[in-house]
Parts: structure tokens; C-alpha cells; sequence
């Protein structure tokens, strides 16, 4: 048998839930591994019958499966608690989930391969693996073979469409950046028709993403240990703190303000922001603290119960800052 039709015969008794499980990205780059000489005892989802499927075509001995075998799942998303953030819409090899950044996503119940990728992603843990319902309903072996058979059909053509329209934005982007090389400079403005003054509104409104972004930095560098990346962490905040006194200094001249009442006016904004994030972080341990208690894991529940202690008093003193600085 020709290399490329001993693979073509390997890909067909996969179960295409293209999980990454065996190692490899999908059941395709398996199946070419295979070929050339790879284990076929790491396909999870295939179990026990694919396995002896698969050392008949390879001539290879049956073996032990590396994992035990794994019946068909659903993946569902308690709807309710997604934040839209797209990150399992990213993961899913098969383009199962419908949504959009800041709304509720849903899984397509009949396209779902069950491969548990878009599960560790989820920042607020809403994504639960239940047995997937037309494989728990089948009354009967065929009924059950058939449903696999549909999958492996859907779940092939799904992540080759999904390849697909990955390698075509990748090209558009390439296309992109290439034609902003090429673009020839803007003219230097001459001296004659100087470029407007920024307004005091769009100066602070440049202030505030600056500042945003230097919170983001620090938190990042406080999280590493020493190392380059830090080091180039640190350079990246001083830049933006050099960026925020150069915009100060851009307000006092447009409002023509004291350096005292522009100082108050960014400690508030400070302060402000400083209270949004800690109210965030508070949200967020509730959301931890109500997944612990559905796991009912006393251990956890304490935990988290510590850590919304914590976050409370955080937003506390947040907001006792804020109310100072805004009384005098």
C-alpha cells in the first residue's frame, strides 16, 4: 500500500474528534505519524475497537490503550455565567460555537466532537462535559455506530473547512502588513500649517488607555521572576510613564491649570481606576466561589472564601481612597 493511501486508511478509522489527545494537532497529522512508525495506542475517544482496527492495518500488535477509553461527550455552556470572551470559540478545532465578543455563547449540539479543548481556556470555568445525548439515546449497537460514523464524517470536514479559513486570514493578514510596508510615508507637516494641539478631552482619554496599559505591565512583571523578559517588561512601563508625564504636561498647557489642580485631578482618575479593577477582581472570586460551592468541595469553598475576604477589603479601602481624595 502507498504511503499516502496507508494514511488515507489510518485517517478513516479515527474518530475525527481532532482532540489532541494522541499528541499531534487532529486526527490527520495522527494518522501520518502512524505512518511512519508512531504508537497506535493514543487515540482515547477511538477506544479498544479502533485500536484493533488500526493494528490491522499496520500489521502492528494490539496493545494497551495509553489512556483509558472515553465515550462521546457534549461540551455545554452554562450560559448564564459566560462573559463572551471568545476564548473556546478560538480553541474549538471544528468551529462548534456560536458567539461574538461580550455575548453568551452557545455549542452546536450536533457539530461538538466533544474534544474538552475549548474546557481549560474558560477564565470563569462555565463549560461542562456531559455524555453527548444522540450516543446516550441510541437503543442499539447500530444506532450507536451510526451516530459515530456521522461524527467522524462532520468533525473531518469541519476541521479541514476550519484550516481552511484559518490559512486564508493568515494570508489576508500577511497581505495586509505587506501593503503597510509599502506605503509610502506621510509628508513631514511643514512649518507653515502645523499640526492642531490635541484637545484637553483627547489628551485624557490618551492618559487613561496609557495608564491602563502601565497597570496590565505591572501586574505582568510582578508576576515574573527575575528574568529578560522582566527586564523588558520593566522598560516597556517606563516608556509608558515617560508617555504619561509627557501627556500632563500637554493638559497643563491646553487648560492652562496649576500643576497642583492637574495633580489632584490624576490622583482621582488614579483612584478611580484603582476601584474599578479591585470591584473586577471581586467579581470574579464570586464567580470562583459560586463554581466551588456547585463542586461542593469544602476545601475549595474555604479557599475562595479567604480570597473574597481579601478582595472585599481591596474595594473597601479602594473606595474610602476615592471618597477622601474627591472630599478635599
Amino acid at each position: 500500500m502507498a504511503a499516502e493511501q496507508l494514511i488515507d486508511a489510518i485517517d478513516a478509522e479515527l474518530p475525527q474528534t481532532q482532540c489532541t489527545k494522541c499528541g499531534f494537532e487532529g486526527c490527520r497529522p495522527y494518522a501520518e505519524a502512524i505512518a511512519r512508525g508512531e504508537a497506535i495506542n493514543r487515540c482515547p475517544p477511538g477506544g479498544d475497537e479502533t485500536l484493533k482496527r488500526l493494528a490491522g492495518l499496520t500489521g502492528r500488535p494490539v496493545i494497551a490503550l495509553a489512556e483509558p477509553p472515553q465515550a462521546p461527550t457534549l461540551a455545554v455552556i452554562r450560559e448564564a455565567e459566560c462573559i463572551g470572551c471568545t476564548k473556546c470559540i478560538q480553541t474549538c478545532p471544528v468551529d462548534a460555537i456560536l458567539g461574538a465578543a461580550k455575548q453568551m455563547h452557545t455549542v452546536i449540539e450536533d457539530e461538538c466532537t466533544g474534544c474538552e479543548l475549548c474546557v481549560a481556556p474558560c477564565p470563569v470555568d462555565c463549560i461542562d462535559l456531559v455524555p453527548h445525548p444522540q450516543w446516550h439515546q441510541a437503543d442499539s449497537e447500530a444506532q450507536r455506530q451510526a451516530y459515530l460514523e456521522r461524527r467522524a464524517i462532520k468533525g473531518r470536514e469541519r476541521f479541514i473547512a476550519r484550516n481552511h479559513r484559518l490559512a486564508q486570514e493568515q494570508d489576508a493578514k500577511r497581505a495586509r502588513r505587506a501593503a503597510r510596508v509599502a506605503r509610502p510615508e506621510p509628508p513631514e507637516p511643514t512649518a507653515s500649517k502645523p499640526s492642531p494641539a490635541a484637545s484637553p478631552s483627547a489628551l485624557r482619554a490618551s492618559r487613561a488607555r496609557q495608564a491602563a496599559a502601565l497597570k496590565r505591565l505591572e501586574r505582568k512583571r510582578d508576576a515574573l521572576d527575575e528574568c529578560p523578559e522582566r527586564q523588558a517588561l520593566a522598560d516597556q512601563i517606563e516608556q509608558h510613564r515617560r508617555e504619561i508625564e509627557r501627556i500632563d504636561l500637554a493638559l497643563n498647557a491646553a487648560q492652562g491649570s496649576s500643576p497642583s489642580e492637574d495633580t489632584s485631578a490624576t490622583r482621582r482618575h488614579q483612584k478611580r481606576l484603582a476601584l474599578k479593577a479591585a470591584e473586577q477582581s471581586l467579581r470574579h472570586v464570586r464567580q470562583q466561589l459560586a463554581h466551588a460551592k456547585r463542586q461542593q468541595g469544602a476545601d475549595d469553598i474555604a479557599r475562595v472564601e479567604q480570597q473574597l475576604q481579601k478582595a472585599q477589603q481591596v474595594v473597601d479601602d479602594a473606595q474610602t481612597a476615592l471618597e477622601s481624595e474627591t472630599s478635599q
